[in-house]
């Protein structure tokens, strides 16, 4: 029809091709990223690039190769290696005062790195005056790095620090390869403020290891630094 208007051609640019929105949706990098182009700067390294854990360099590069020859194992994966390190506090006093789980777990969180899970009790016990579900302790299962990285603070600066230390037990094993320490208080941990400190809480350290055998476990934590008594 006469009466229908034809639509307007868009203007050309320079290259001769119409000017306006392109076809598809193009991704639009991130503000970081678009300040850091615009400054000049280099771009920041990804996370992937991230520095790992020095024990876990050392158990590849030193630890793995020791086991492999001491046990005498052709397969790296059949040597024994740490899985998770497990850390329990308990606080039985939070039966009468709730709100002691609350310090417990602050401490547990520093010195772990990890905020820490409250447990509760199974099932209620009169002679302790503990009912169902309520409050008694806070745990932390450590893995992957912060794990490697707490076993190197625990043997190297914080175990150093108990009075009068000769070593951990050797007889401290469950028979399937896994070990379990004791700590009577919380300031061995340079993570702690003493000055902050209301009351001194205990808690069990449980390293498990993917070794079948205590005697593995044992060649395993005493090449990766576990200073045992002799």
């Amino acid at each position: 029809m006469a009466d229908e208007k034809k639509p307007k051609a868009q203007p050309a640019g320079a290259e001769g091709k119409p000017q306006g929105k392109p076809q598809g949706k193009k991704a639009k990098p991130a503000q970081a990223e678009v300040a850091e182009a615009a400054s000049g700067k280099p771009a920041r390294p990804k996370a992937t690039n991230r520095q790992t854990a020095r024990m876990r360099d050392r158990y590849y590069k030193d630890v793995l190769p020791a086991l492999m020859k001491e046990f005498d194992l052709d397969n790296p994966m059949a040597a024994p290696k740490l899985e998770k390190i497990i850390v329990n506090m308990g606080v039985g006093e939070a039966t009468q005062n709730a709100k002691l789980i609350d310090p417990a777990a602050g401490e547990v969180g520093q010195i772990t790195g990890q905020k820490p899970v409250i447990t509760r009790a199974r099932k209620s016990i009169a002679a302790f005056k503990v009912r169902e579900g309520m409050p008694i302790g806070v745990m932390v299962t450590l893995r992957g790095d912060r794990m490697y990285e707490f076993f190197d603070r625990l043997v190297n600066v914080a175990l150093p620090r108990v009075r009068d230390f000769r070593g951990v037990p050797t007889k401290s094993f469950d028979g399937r390869g896994n070990f379990t320490l004791g700590v009577r208080d919380q300031l061995i941990f340079p993570e702690i403020d003493y000055a902050k400190v209301e009351k001194l809480k205990g808690m069990n350290i449980t390293i498990v290891t993917s070794a079948g055998t205590d005697d593995q476990a044992r060649a395993l934590l005493k090449h990766m630094g576990m200073p045992f008594r002799q």
